[in-house]
Protein backbone atom coordinates (compact mmCIF):
# COMPACT_ATOMS: atom_id res chain seq x y z
CA UNK A 1 0.00 0.00 0.00
CA UNK A 2 1.22 3.51 -0.73
CA UNK A 3 1.62 6.12 1.96
CA UNK A 4 -1.59 7.94 2.86
CA UNK A 5 -2.30 11.16 1.03
CA UNK A 6 -1.64 14.25 3.07
CA UNK A 7 -4.53 16.64 3.37
CA UNK A 8 -3.88 20.34 2.95
CA UNK A 9 -5.87 23.20 4.41
CA UNK A 10 -7.57 25.94 2.46
CA UNK A 11 -4.76 28.25 1.46
CA UNK A 12 -3.32 29.96 -1.58
CA UNK A 13 -1.69 26.71 -2.69
CA UNK A 14 -5.02 25.01 -3.36
CA UNK A 15 -5.51 26.48 -6.82
CA UNK A 16 -1.99 25.49 -7.84
CA UNK A 17 -2.51 22.00 -6.39
CA UNK A 18 -5.75 21.44 -8.29
CA UNK A 19 -4.32 22.75 -11.56
CA UNK A 20 -1.34 20.44 -11.16
CA UNK A 21 -3.60 17.45 -10.42
CA UNK A 22 -5.59 18.16 -13.58
CA UNK A 23 -2.46 18.51 -15.72
CA UNK A 24 -1.13 15.18 -14.48
CA UNK A 25 -4.53 13.56 -15.03
CA UNK A 26 -4.60 14.92 -18.58
CA UNK A 27 -1.20 13.38 -19.28
CA UNK A 28 -2.37 10.08 -17.78
CA UNK A 29 -5.53 10.18 -19.91
CA UNK A 30 -3.44 10.24 -23.06
CA UNK A 31 -1.66 7.07 -21.91
CA UNK A 32 -4.91 5.35 -20.91
CA UNK A 33 -6.60 6.18 -24.19
CA UNK A 34 -3.99 4.06 -25.99
CA UNK A 35 -3.60 1.33 -23.37
CA UNK A 36 -4.55 -2.13 -24.67
CA UNK A 37 -7.50 -3.89 -23.01
CA UNK A 38 -5.17 -6.52 -21.54
CA UNK A 39 -3.17 -3.92 -19.62
CA UNK A 40 -6.27 -2.22 -18.25
CA UNK A 41 -7.66 -5.60 -17.22
CA UNK A 42 -4.42 -6.43 -15.40
CA UNK A 43 -4.88 -3.25 -13.41
CA UNK A 44 -8.49 -4.18 -12.63
CA UNK A 45 -7.42 -7.64 -11.47
CA UNK A 46 -4.85 -6.08 -9.16
CA UNK A 47 -7.42 -3.56 -7.86
CA UNK A 48 -9.90 -6.32 -7.06
CA UNK A 49 -7.19 -8.25 -5.24
CA UNK A 50 -6.09 -5.16 -3.30
CA UNK A 51 -9.64 -4.33 -2.18
CA UNK A 52 -10.19 -7.85 -0.88
CA UNK A 53 -6.80 -8.00 0.84
CA UNK A 54 -7.17 -4.59 2.45
CA UNK A 55 -10.80 -4.90 3.55
CA UNK A 56 -9.83 -4.62 7.25
CA UNK A 57 -8.05 -1.31 6.64
CA UNK A 58 -10.95 0.01 4.56
CA UNK A 59 -13.48 -0.96 7.23
CA UNK A 60 -11.35 0.55 10.00
CA UNK A 61 -11.10 3.86 8.14
CA UNK A 62 -14.82 3.79 7.46
CA UNK A 63 -15.60 3.13 11.13
CA UNK A 64 -13.86 6.41 11.98
CA UNK A 65 -15.90 8.27 9.35
CA UNK A 66 -19.15 6.73 10.61
CA UNK A 67 -18.35 7.57 14.22
CA UNK A 68 -17.67 11.18 13.23
CA UNK A 69 -20.94 11.36 11.26
CA UNK A 70 -22.96 10.00 14.17
CA UNK A 71 -21.31 12.40 16.59
CA UNK A 72 -22.23 15.20 14.20
CA UNK A 73 -25.91 14.23 14.32
CA UNK A 74 -26.23 12.98 10.73
CA UNK A 75 -29.48 11.21 9.79
CA UNK A 76 -29.80 7.44 9.79
CA UNK A 77 -30.22 7.47 6.00
CA UNK A 78 -27.00 9.48 5.64
CA UNK A 79 -25.13 7.11 7.94
CA UNK A 80 -26.44 4.13 5.93
CA UNK A 81 -25.07 5.62 2.70
CA UNK A 82 -21.74 6.26 4.41
CA UNK A 83 -21.39 2.88 6.10
CA UNK A 84 -19.29 0.09 4.61
CA UNK A 85 -19.71 -3.50 5.74
CA UNK A 86 -17.76 -6.59 4.76
CA UNK A 87 -20.58 -7.41 2.36
CA UNK A 88 -20.40 -3.97 0.76
CA UNK A 89 -16.62 -4.17 0.43
CA UNK A 90 -17.04 -7.60 -1.17
CA UNK A 91 -19.61 -6.01 -3.46
CA UNK A 92 -17.08 -3.36 -4.50
CA UNK A 93 -14.56 -6.06 -5.36
CA UNK A 94 -17.20 -8.08 -7.22
CA UNK A 95 -18.08 -4.95 -9.20
CA UNK A 96 -14.45 -4.56 -10.25
CA UNK A 97 -14.48 -8.15 -11.52
CA UNK A 98 -17.66 -7.50 -13.49
CA UNK A 99 -16.23 -4.34 -15.06
CA UNK A 100 -13.12 -6.28 -16.02
CA UNK A 101 -15.26 -8.90 -17.77
CA UNK A 102 -17.29 -6.50 -19.93
CA UNK A 103 -16.20 -5.81 -23.50
CA UNK A 104 -13.79 -2.91 -23.71
CA UNK A 105 -15.72 -0.05 -25.37
CA UNK A 106 -12.66 1.87 -26.59
CA UNK A 107 -11.98 1.41 -30.28
CA UNK A 108 -15.28 -0.35 -30.97
CA UNK A 109 -16.62 0.45 -34.45
CA UNK A 110 -20.30 1.21 -33.91
CA UNK A 111 -21.13 1.88 -37.55
CA UNK A 112 -19.39 1.70 -40.92
CA UNK A 113 -20.49 2.67 -44.40
CA UNK A 114 -19.06 3.36 -47.84
CA UNK A 115 -19.68 6.52 -49.83
CA UNK A 116 -20.29 6.52 -53.62
CA UNK A 117 -16.78 7.92 -54.14
CA UNK A 118 -15.28 4.79 -52.54
CA UNK A 119 -14.34 6.29 -49.16
CA UNK A 120 -15.17 4.20 -46.10
CA UNK A 121 -16.35 6.01 -42.96
CA UNK A 122 -16.32 4.42 -39.49
CA UNK A 123 -17.76 5.72 -36.23
CA UNK A 124 -15.42 4.62 -33.43
CA UNK A 125 -15.75 4.86 -29.64
CA UNK A 126 -13.08 6.98 -27.90
CA UNK A 127 -12.62 8.05 -24.25
CA UNK A 128 -13.96 11.40 -23.07
CA UNK A 129 -10.64 12.37 -21.44
CA UNK A 130 -10.62 13.49 -17.80
CA UNK A 131 -13.73 12.95 -15.67
CA UNK A 132 -14.25 14.93 -12.48
CA UNK A 133 -16.40 13.09 -9.93
CA UNK A 134 -17.69 15.05 -6.93
CA UNK A 135 -19.53 12.91 -4.40
CA UNK A 136 -20.88 12.86 -0.88
CA UNK A 137 -21.17 10.14 1.75
CA UNK A 138 -20.97 7.02 -0.45
CA UNK A 139 -17.29 5.94 -0.36
CA UNK A 140 -17.95 3.06 -2.77
CA UNK A 141 -18.30 5.72 -5.49
CA UNK A 142 -14.51 6.09 -5.37
CA UNK A 143 -14.08 2.48 -6.46
CA UNK A 144 -16.95 2.47 -8.95
CA UNK A 145 -15.86 5.67 -10.65
CA UNK A 146 -12.20 4.72 -10.64
CA UNK A 147 -12.61 1.34 -12.31
CA UNK A 148 -15.24 2.49 -14.82
CA UNK A 149 -13.02 5.37 -15.94
CA UNK A 150 -10.05 3.01 -16.17
CA UNK A 151 -12.00 0.51 -18.29
CA UNK A 152 -13.21 3.26 -20.62
CA UNK A 153 -9.74 4.79 -21.02
CA UNK A 154 -10.48 7.95 -19.03
CA UNK A 155 -8.51 9.53 -16.22
CA UNK A 156 -10.57 10.57 -13.21
CA UNK A 157 -10.24 13.16 -10.45
CA UNK A 158 -12.21 12.06 -7.39
CA UNK A 159 -13.38 14.60 -4.85
CA UNK A 160 -15.13 12.76 -2.03
CA UNK A 161 -17.07 14.42 0.75
CA UNK A 162 -15.37 15.37 4.00
CA UNK A 163 -17.61 12.81 5.69
CA UNK A 164 -16.02 9.90 3.79
CA UNK A 165 -12.47 11.29 3.63
CA UNK A 166 -10.74 8.44 5.47
CA UNK A 167 -12.71 5.72 3.67
CA UNK A 168 -11.92 7.20 0.26
CA UNK A 169 -8.21 7.40 1.03
CA UNK A 170 -8.15 3.71 1.98
CA UNK A 171 -10.01 2.71 -1.20
CA UNK A 172 -7.90 5.01 -3.37
CA UNK A 173 -4.71 3.32 -2.19
CA UNK A 174 -6.08 0.04 -3.60
CA UNK A 175 -6.85 1.71 -6.93
CA UNK A 176 -3.36 3.19 -7.18
CA UNK A 177 -1.80 -0.14 -6.28
CA UNK A 178 -3.60 -1.75 -9.22
CA UNK A 179 -2.43 0.95 -11.63
CA UNK A 180 1.13 0.59 -10.43
CA UNK A 181 1.15 -3.19 -10.81
CA UNK A 182 -0.09 -2.87 -14.41
CA UNK A 183 2.45 -0.18 -15.33
CA UNK A 184 -0.16 2.53 -15.81
CA UNK A 185 0.26 6.11 -14.53
CA UNK A 186 -0.92 6.57 -10.95
CA UNK A 187 -2.41 9.96 -11.88
CA UNK A 188 -5.02 8.08 -13.92
CA UNK A 189 -7.08 7.84 -10.71
CA UNK A 190 -6.48 10.90 -8.56
CA UNK A 191 -8.08 11.63 -5.19
CA UNK A 192 -8.21 15.29 -4.17
CA UNK A 193 -6.22 15.27 -0.90
CA UNK A 194 -8.16 17.92 0.98
CA UNK A 195 -11.49 18.47 2.68
CA UNK A 196 -11.45 22.13 1.62
CA UNK A 197 -14.75 22.83 -0.14
CA UNK A 198 -13.05 25.36 -2.37
CA UNK A 199 -11.69 22.37 -4.30
CA UNK A 200 -15.20 21.75 -5.63
CA UNK A 201 -15.48 25.25 -7.02
CA UNK A 202 -12.11 24.91 -8.71
CA UNK A 203 -13.14 21.64 -10.35
CA UNK A 204 -16.31 23.25 -11.66
CA UNK A 205 -14.20 25.81 -13.56
CA UNK A 206 -12.73 22.97 -15.60
CA UNK A 207 -9.22 23.62 -14.22
CA UNK A 208 -7.89 25.39 -17.31
CA UNK A 209 -9.25 22.77 -19.67
CA UNK A 210 -8.02 19.91 -17.51
CA UNK A 211 -11.50 18.43 -16.89
CA UNK A 212 -13.85 17.36 -19.69
CA UNK A 213 -16.95 16.22 -17.78
CA UNK A 214 -18.22 16.60 -14.20
CA UNK A 215 -20.32 13.91 -12.49
CA UNK A 216 -21.90 14.90 -9.14
CA UNK A 217 -23.10 12.18 -6.77
CA UNK A 218 -24.82 13.56 -3.72
CA UNK A 219 -27.71 15.54 -2.35
CA UNK A 220 -29.89 18.01 -4.19
CA UNK A 221 -27.88 21.03 -3.02
CA UNK A 222 -24.63 19.61 -4.39
CA UNK A 223 -26.13 18.66 -7.74
CA UNK A 224 -27.92 22.00 -8.06
CA UNK A 225 -24.67 23.84 -7.39
CA UNK A 226 -22.78 21.77 -9.93
CA UNK A 227 -25.42 22.27 -12.61
CA UNK A 228 -25.50 26.02 -11.93
CA UNK A 229 -21.77 26.67 -11.75
CA UNK A 230 -20.05 24.06 -13.94
CA UNK A 231 -18.29 25.37 -17.02
CA UNK A 232 -17.97 21.88 -18.49
CA UNK A 233 -20.67 19.31 -19.36
CA UNK A 234 -22.41 17.55 -16.45
CA UNK A 235 -23.85 14.03 -16.15
CA UNK A 236 -26.33 14.16 -13.28
CA UNK A 237 -29.79 13.85 -11.86
CA UNK A 238 -31.04 16.52 -9.50
CA UNK A 239 -33.30 14.22 -7.48
CA UNK A 240 -35.12 10.91 -7.61
CA UNK A 241 -38.83 11.54 -7.14
CA UNK A 242 -39.76 8.03 -8.24
CA UNK A 243 -43.21 6.46 -8.55
CA UNK A 244 -44.90 3.10 -8.57
CA UNK A 245 -48.34 2.85 -10.13
CA UNK A 246 -50.41 -0.15 -9.03
CA UNK A 247 -52.90 -0.91 -11.79
CA UNK A 248 -56.32 -2.50 -11.23
CA UNK A 249 -55.10 -5.77 -12.77
CA UNK A 250 -52.00 -6.04 -10.55
CA UNK A 251 -51.54 -9.16 -8.44
CA UNK A 252 -51.70 -8.13 -4.78
CA UNK A 253 -48.80 -10.32 -3.65
CA UNK A 254 -46.58 -8.95 -6.40
CA UNK A 255 -47.61 -5.37 -5.65
CA UNK A 256 -46.82 -5.84 -1.96
CA UNK A 257 -43.43 -7.36 -2.68
CA UNK A 258 -42.42 -4.76 -5.26
CA UNK A 259 -43.63 -1.71 -3.30
CA UNK A 260 -42.05 -2.85 -0.03
CA UNK A 261 -38.70 -3.52 -1.69
CA UNK A 262 -38.79 -0.29 -3.69
CA UNK A 263 -39.28 1.80 -0.54
CA UNK A 264 -37.69 -0.09 2.32
CA UNK A 265 -34.73 -2.06 0.92
CA UNK A 266 -32.61 1.10 1.19
CA UNK A 267 -34.80 4.21 1.60
CA UNK A 268 -31.88 6.59 1.13
CA UNK A 269 -30.76 5.58 -2.37
CA UNK A 270 -31.79 7.53 -5.46
CA UNK A 271 -33.76 4.56 -6.82
CA UNK A 272 -36.09 4.37 -3.82
CA UNK A 273 -39.77 4.96 -4.59
CA UNK A 274 -41.20 8.13 -3.08
CA UNK A 275 -44.81 8.13 -4.31
CA UNK A 276 -47.28 5.26 -4.56
CA UNK A 277 -50.15 5.69 -7.04
CA UNK A 278 -53.07 3.26 -6.87
CA UNK A 279 -55.81 2.87 -9.47
CA UNK A 280 -59.18 3.80 -8.00
CA UNK A 281 -60.54 0.47 -9.26
CA UNK A 282 -57.89 -1.32 -7.19
CA UNK A 283 -58.44 0.63 -3.98
CA UNK A 284 -61.05 -1.69 -2.51
CA UNK A 285 -58.74 -4.73 -2.58
CA UNK A 286 -55.20 -3.35 -2.64
CA UNK A 287 -55.05 -0.01 -0.81
CA UNK A 288 -55.43 -1.16 2.79
CA UNK A 289 -53.02 -4.16 2.49
CA UNK A 290 -50.34 -1.99 0.87
CA UNK A 291 -50.66 0.79 3.43
CA UNK A 292 -50.63 -1.64 6.37
CA UNK A 293 -47.59 -3.44 4.94
CA UNK A 294 -45.60 -0.21 4.67
CA UNK A 295 -46.54 1.11 8.10
CA UNK A 296 -45.78 -2.20 9.81
CA UNK A 297 -42.38 -2.19 8.09
CA UNK A 298 -41.61 1.15 9.74
CA UNK A 299 -42.52 3.45 6.86
CA UNK A 300 -44.47 6.66 7.44
CA UNK A 301 -47.31 7.00 4.91
CA UNK A 302 -48.67 10.39 3.87
CA UNK A 303 -51.80 10.20 1.78
CA UNK A 304 -54.82 11.86 0.25
CA UNK A 305 -58.27 11.60 1.86
CA UNK A 306 -58.98 8.10 0.53
CA UNK A 307 -55.60 6.77 1.63
CA UNK A 308 -56.08 8.31 5.06
CA UNK A 309 -59.42 6.54 5.30
CA UNK A 310 -57.74 3.17 4.77
CA UNK A 311 -55.70 3.42 7.99
CA UNK A 312 -55.85 5.90 10.86
CA UNK A 313 -52.06 5.96 11.05
CA UNK A 314 -51.73 7.63 7.62
CA UNK A 315 -50.78 11.31 7.83
CA UNK A 316 -52.25 13.93 5.50
CA UNK A 317 -50.17 14.62 2.42
CA UNK A 318 -49.38 18.24 1.59
CA UNK A 319 -48.93 19.62 -1.91
CA UNK A 320 -45.17 19.55 -1.35
CA UNK A 321 -45.18 15.82 -0.63
CA UNK A 322 -45.91 14.96 -4.27
CA UNK A 323 -42.64 16.67 -5.27
CA UNK A 324 -40.42 15.40 -2.46
CA UNK A 325 -37.50 12.99 -2.49
CA UNK A 326 -37.57 11.86 1.13
CA UNK A 327 -34.43 9.72 1.18
CA UNK A 328 -35.99 8.19 4.27
CA UNK A 329 -38.67 5.71 5.34
CA UNK A 330 -41.50 7.98 4.21
CA UNK A 331 -43.81 7.59 1.21
CA UNK A 332 -46.68 9.62 -0.22
CA UNK A 333 -49.71 7.74 -1.56
CA UNK A 334 -52.53 8.82 -3.84
CA UNK A 335 -55.56 7.33 -5.58
CA UNK A 336 -55.70 8.07 -9.32
CA UNK A 337 -58.37 7.51 -11.96
CA UNK A 338 -56.52 5.02 -14.13
CA UNK A 339 -53.42 5.02 -16.28
CA UNK A 340 -53.93 8.43 -17.87
CA UNK A 341 -54.00 10.21 -14.52
CA UNK A 342 -51.06 8.17 -13.26
CA UNK A 343 -48.92 9.15 -16.25
CA UNK A 344 -50.02 12.79 -15.92
CA UNK A 345 -49.12 12.82 -12.21
CA UNK A 346 -45.66 11.40 -12.95
CA UNK A 347 -45.11 13.96 -15.69
CA UNK A 348 -46.15 16.84 -13.42
CA UNK A 349 -44.40 15.76 -10.22
CA UNK A 350 -41.65 13.31 -11.18
CA UNK A 351 -37.97 13.95 -11.82
CA UNK A 352 -37.59 11.73 -14.93
CA UNK A 353 -35.41 9.31 -12.96
CA UNK A 354 -37.15 5.95 -12.37
CA UNK A 355 -40.82 4.97 -12.45
CA UNK A 356 -42.60 1.62 -12.39
CA UNK A 357 -45.97 0.02 -13.08
CA UNK A 358 -47.34 -3.13 -11.49
CA UNK A 359 -49.92 -4.69 -13.79
CA UNK A 360 -51.01 -7.88 -15.54
CA UNK A 361 -52.43 -5.83 -18.42
CA UNK A 362 -49.86 -6.01 -21.24
CA UNK A 363 -51.38 -3.04 -23.08
CA UNK A 364 -51.27 -0.87 -19.96
CA UNK A 365 -47.67 -1.87 -19.32
CA UNK A 366 -46.68 -1.01 -22.89
CA UNK A 367 -48.35 2.39 -22.71
CA UNK A 368 -46.63 3.16 -19.40
CA UNK A 369 -43.20 2.13 -20.73
CA UNK A 370 -43.72 4.15 -23.91
CA UNK A 371 -45.27 7.28 -22.46
CA UNK A 372 -43.50 7.87 -19.14
CA UNK A 373 -40.57 10.12 -20.00
CA UNK A 374 -38.04 8.85 -17.47
CA UNK A 375 -34.51 7.55 -17.82
CA UNK A 376 -35.61 4.17 -16.41
CA UNK A 377 -39.12 2.69 -16.60
CA UNK A 378 -40.01 -0.73 -15.20
CA UNK A 379 -42.85 -3.21 -15.46
CA UNK A 380 -43.48 -5.50 -12.47
CA UNK A 381 -40.10 -4.77 -10.87
CA UNK A 382 -38.75 -2.67 -8.02
CA UNK A 383 -37.40 0.82 -8.69
CA UNK A 384 -34.32 -0.16 -6.68
CA UNK A 385 -33.01 -1.87 -9.83
CA UNK A 386 -32.01 1.65 -10.94
CA UNK A 387 -28.36 0.76 -10.61
CA UNK A 388 -25.56 0.18 -13.10
CA UNK A 389 -24.55 -3.03 -11.37
CA UNK A 390 -28.05 -4.41 -11.78
CA UNK A 391 -27.94 -3.44 -15.47
CA UNK A 392 -24.85 -5.58 -15.95
CA UNK A 393 -22.48 -2.59 -16.13
CA UNK A 394 -20.51 -3.84 -13.12
CA UNK A 395 -20.87 -0.43 -11.52
CA UNK A 396 -22.04 3.05 -12.37
CA UNK A 397 -20.47 6.44 -12.09
CA UNK A 398 -23.95 7.90 -11.63
CA UNK A 399 -27.41 8.10 -13.14
CA UNK A 400 -28.15 10.84 -15.66
CA UNK A 401 -31.64 12.13 -16.39
CA UNK A 402 -30.65 14.54 -19.15
CA UNK A 403 -31.12 13.65 -22.81
CA UNK A 404 -27.71 14.51 -24.22
CA UNK A 405 -25.00 11.88 -24.57
CA UNK A 406 -25.77 9.64 -21.58
CA UNK A 407 -29.09 8.81 -19.90
CA UNK A 408 -29.82 6.35 -17.11
CA UNK A 409 -26.95 4.46 -15.43
CA UNK A 410 -23.61 5.76 -16.68
CA UNK A 411 -21.24 2.83 -17.15
CA UNK A 412 -18.05 2.30 -19.13
CA UNK A 413 -19.70 2.56 -22.54
CA UNK A 414 -21.46 5.81 -21.60
CA UNK A 415 -18.07 7.29 -20.65
CA UNK A 416 -16.99 7.23 -24.28
CA UNK A 417 -17.68 9.58 -27.16
CA UNK A 418 -16.86 8.82 -30.78
CA UNK A 419 -14.84 10.02 -33.68
CA UNK A 420 -15.02 9.29 -37.40
CA UNK A 421 -12.28 7.43 -39.21
CA UNK A 422 -12.30 7.94 -42.96
CA UNK A 423 -10.36 5.63 -45.30
CA UNK A 424 -9.69 6.85 -48.81
CA UNK A 425 -7.66 5.92 -51.89
CA UNK A 426 -6.66 9.41 -52.94
CA UNK A 427 -10.13 10.99 -53.29
CA UNK A 428 -10.38 14.77 -53.64
CA UNK A 429 -13.50 16.87 -53.35
CA UNK A 430 -14.72 18.42 -56.62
Amino acid sequence: MSAPLKAIDGNADLSALMTDLAAKARAAARVLALAPPEQKNRALTAIERAIRANAPAILAANAEDVAEARAGGMTSAFVDRLTLTQARVDGMADGVATVRAIIDPVGAVTESWQRPNGMTIERVRVPLGVIGVIFESRPNVAADAGVLCLKSGNAVILRGGSDSFRSCRAIHQCLVQGLREAGLPEAAITLVPTRDRAAVGLMLTGLNGGVDVIVPRGGKSLVARVEAEARVPVFAHLEGVNHIYVDASAKLDMAKSVVLNAKMRRPGVCGAVETLLIDRNAAATKLKPLVELLIEAGCEVRGDDIVQGADARVKPASDDDWNTEYEDAIISAKIVDGLDEAIAHIQNHGSHHTDAIVTEDAAAAQRFLNEVDSAIVLHNASTQFADGGEFGFGAEIGIATGKFHARGPVGAEQLTSFKYRVHGTGQTRP
